[in-house]
């Protein structure tokens, strides 16, 4: 029988988990999130504007930074956080000092199941993280773990284990995480789609990552969370999560450690500007072309044995390699040398030892 099943009494990881939410405006959207977020701390991350005033509805515990507090705490890093870009958030991931990280847009709201519930996000992000993911063989029974649910016949024995889960990726009802071009051919679609399943993707697959709805084990793979140079200044937007999707698969992949895609659902109730996307993201979808393959082709040595070294081997690739692509990728690499610079002065402790597993590395 599979082990570690959490879903009849999950933990609430009221003292382990932030919430992180980065936003340009007043957040009245918590009302809505209040009888599952109350009991946890909010790191708020002001984007744009540091002289505007964000409300926040009484009765939560947060902490608020804007651009000024992340100039005064990082002093000359501070230029690897994004501005202008909800890469900001980012910064919240850095200055929590808790294990488990939940961040959400503040334009996601309570989703319904098929019967009418309300969905409970934050605990099924739990109850994913807690569990084992299965990288190296796929089961077709999708998540072993998970109540009423098992190894199917043909599982090695050997790999029932699973592997620590590093990730959780959530989904959105009603309005897609849909890219400029797709936005403009299919502008009324929405996902009505809800469907029951959490699964690992599997060891050599990348992901496209939203940050809309993620949660992640910060003492796993934090340091691997940068999303980026994006907004104002940059030749690119709205790339920040899938970049930091796709560099965090190629060390989960490298360390042994897993990403389950699926459950939970939030509502997703404004579509961004297609017009405005499109300008922020035409590079992007240029470049991808070069992006995917290259960290389709990324290898990491033994010696990267944890996420930090990991991530500054990645940065050399991303100069040597990308940057014939785009000057741009080489400002990109020296930043991702600076954001784990700034994480290990921010976080004296981290950079724990993972090790890299047999048959793990590629």
């Amino acid at each position: 029988m599979a082990t570690a099943d959490i879903s009849k009494s999950s933990p609430a990881l009221k003292d382990e988990l932030d919430i992180v939410i980065p936003t340009i405006r007043n957040l009245d959207f918590l009302e809505m999130w209040r009888p599952f977020f109350q009991p946890y701390h909010l790191i708020i991350v002001q984007d744009g504007d540091p002289s505007k005033t964000i409300k926040v509805p009484e009765g939560f515990d947060y902490e608020l930074y804007n651009r000024n507090d992340i100039n005064k705490i990082l002093g000359p890093k501070a230029s690897c956080i994004s501005f202008k870009d909800s890469a900001c958030r980012c910064f919240g991931y850095m200055v929590s000092k808790k294990k488990y990280i939940f961040t959400i847009d503040d334009d996601c709201f309570v989703a319904k199941d098929p019967t009418g519930k309300e969905i409970n996000a934050l605990e099924q992000h739990i109850k994913n993280l807690l569990t084992p993911s299965t990288p190296f063989f796929f089961n077709t029974l999708y998540d072993p773990y998970r109540e009423g649910a098992d190894f199917v016949r043909g599982y090695p024995f050997s790999l029932r284990e699973g592997a620590p889960t590093a990730v959780s990726h959530g989904l959105w009802l009603n309005i897609p995480d849909y890219d400029a071009p797709t936005q403009l051919v299919k502008p009324r679609e929405r996902n009505t789609r809800f469907v029951d399943a959490v699964m690992t993707i599997p060891k050599g697959t990348l992901f496209p990552m939203c940050g809309m709805n993620l949660a992640f084990d910060r003492e796993l793979i934090g340091p691997a969370m940068y999303f980026g140079l994006m907004g104002d200044g940059q030749p690119i937007g709205r790339y920040d999560d899938m970049w930091a999707g796709w560099c965090t698969k190629v060390i989960c992949d490298h360390l042994g450690l897993g990403i389950k895609t699926g459950l939970p659902y939030i509502w997703h109730s404004k579509a961004s500007n297609p017009f405005v996307n499109l300008k922020k993201e035409y590079k992007g979808i240029y470049w991808q072309e070069e992006l995917i393959p290259f960290f389709q082709s990324a290898t990491l040595s033994k010696d990267a044995d944890t996420v930090q070294k990991c991530y500054l081997e990645l940065s050399k690739q991303v100069k040597a390699k990308l940057g014939k692509v785009d000057e741009y990728f080489s400002k990109l690499a020296d930043a991702m040398v600076t954001w784990i610079e700034a994480w290990d002065e921010l976080n004296p402790t981290s950079g724990v030892l993972i090790g890299v597993p047999n048959g793990a590395a590629k």
